[in-house]
């Protein structure tokens, strides 16, 4: 009989669970689990089954029990597209949008390839000024001058971004602009199409016959916290990307479109606490061509022409950023027991002082948090409207670590290209076609069309590795960053 080991005088838990696992039946298995991962910081623990079928037969053609496993459970990537939580899955994420925005760019996946002769555009769109901040202006050779404050700032300087004057800047203003932004880009798109009609002499029932206006958005967070979009726009005909728009439908029209609808966008709110707000977009908009399919990396340096991989690779890049790129955190600061409303109800049905937040309904304290005062009071501001009864639907104390914001970081019309979830399900199809090719290899009968999954069951566990598995994913990670290395010093192919 094998003696268990004694591990009392391993100190370091996660080697003493490194050993343990060593130790299990099948510790390949473990490994491979791990790899398969990809260097996920913080894995999806699932237990349940799936049994496969043949429909015409009855037969169970394979099954699968994650009590078989070794650990007992099923581990599975988080998913999560915020690189600051999961590089891992943040590239995957980065990836699947690079090809969906260049599919609406050049054509591919299932998009018609002569897309890449339609008008199409890159539109940036700014938040206005709710006071001055520091800043870095340059002159017509890009020169660095000084700022109003009289320095002049390096690229990196942590006040580029924060307001001359704190106790004048509407920071009100600011994230209620973030908490509407989402609805301003939805106005927007509405008044571009009114706007491209009243242009083009015609009515928009008949622009609407002859023309569909797709398009693609990411938003970014500038240094002052507050966000700005990037999308690109395309002419198509009345039945999408496989048809060409009408001669009429140019650049020039978009161009001149995107300026009217910039000015006609707007919102209003009112508070009894602060008064009416108009949410519009700010002054400075930029409106460029894209040109045909191109090599090379588009930087913030704004080039003369935009090309389709260089814009597909630069919306991508902000698609797995959160607003942590404004100096703020990236997770809520909401008491999950009491929703951040500070109590919950008692036996009595009366209200009890939370607990955990100890009433103040934050998770943790905001005069705690590692940020810069420009980006605390944002968030303060945000906790404290929210918790406003004319703002309650807004729910601004769930979203104050993002400054108000609560859109989406990526979204697209329908038919700007395919979707991130075929993108994910080519991939499904891939992994079953090296399942069955690997199944081949070992001799096993392939499964065919007439299979299908007729049980299948998962229930979560918890996320996150044993104190052994993070040592195997550190060296995973250790691994995949040493070959891509490799790749951009070209000691390895690409």
């Amino acid at each position: 009989m094998r003696r268990p080991l004694d591990l009392r005088h391993v100190v370091s838990p996660g080697l003493r669970d490194l050993i343990e696992l060593a130790n299990t039946h099948d510790f390949d298995r473990v490994q491979q689990q791990v790899r398969d991962l990809r260097g996920c910081t913080s894995p999806v623990n699932l237990h349940g089954f799936t049994i496969t079928t043949d429909t015409a037969t009855k037969e169970v053609v394979r099954s699968y029990h994650s009590e078989d496993e070794p650990t007992g459970r099923l581990l599975t990537t988080c998913g999560n597209r915020r690189a600051s939580r999961c590089p891992a899955c943040s590239r995957v994420y980065a990836a699947d949008t690079y090809h969906l925005i260049k599919a609406g760019l050049s054509g591919g996946k299932n998009v018609a390839e002569t897309v890449r002769d339609h008008p199409r555009a890159f539109v940036t769109l700014t938040a206005p000024s709710f006071g001055p901040v520091h800043n870095r202006p340059t002159t017509n050779a890009r020169q660095p001058r000084p700022c109003a404050c009289g320095d002049t700032h390096a690229e990196d300087a942590p006040e580029l971004g924060t307001p001359l004057n704190p106790a004048t800047y509407d920071y009100a203003g600011a994230v209620l602009w973030n908490a509407h932004a989402g609805q301003l880009w939805a106005r927007f798109t509405t008044y571009l199409r009114r706007a491209l009609a009243e242009h083009l002499g015609m009515t928009q029932k008949a622009l609407n016959s002859a023309l569909r206006v797709s398009f693609a958005k990411v938003a970014e967070y500038q240094k002052r916290g507050l966000v700005h979009f990037h999308a690109v726009i395309r002419f198509d005909g009345p039945d999408g990307h496989t048809t060409e728009p009408p001669a009429w439908a140019t650049f020039d029209a978009l161009s001149s479109a995107v300026g009217l609808a910039v000015e006609r966008a707007r919102l209003t709110i009112e508070s009894d606490s602060i008064g009416e707000r108009v949410i519009a977009w700010g002054r400075r908009y930029k409106v460029d061509p894209i040109t045909a399919l191109g090599d090379g990396e588009l930087t913030d340096a704004r080039v003369s022409e935009y090309t389709d991989a260089k814009v597909a690779g630069y919306i991508a890049k902000y698609a797995t950023k959160n607003a942590e790129g404004a100096g703020t955190v990236d997770r809520t600061l909401m008491c999950r027991p009491c929703a951040g409303r500070g109590y919950v109800p008692g036996p009595s049905r009366l209200p009890n002082r939370c607990v955990d937040c100890h009433g103040t309904g934050q998770a943790e304290p905001i005069k705690d948090l590692p940020v810069q005062q420009h980006v605390r009071q944002m968030i303060r501001t945000a906790w404290a409207l929210g918790h406003l009864p004319e703002f309650a639907e807004l729910k601004l104390w769930k979203w104050a670590h993002m400054l108000g914001f609560r859109g989406h970081f990526s979204s697209k019309s329908r038919a700007y290209s395919t979707t991130l979830g075929a993108l994910r399900d080519v991939r499904r199809a891939w992994r079953l076609a090296q399942a069955e090719a690997a199944r081949e290899r070992a001799g096993l009968p392939a499964t065919d069309e007439t299979t299908l999954v007729t049980a299948s069951f998962w229930t979560y566990l918890s996320s996150g590795y044993r104190p052994g598995e993070e040592l195997l994913a550190a060296q995973v990670r250790h691994d995949i960053a040493r070959t891509q290395r490799l790749k951009q010093e070209g000691l390895v192919p690409a």
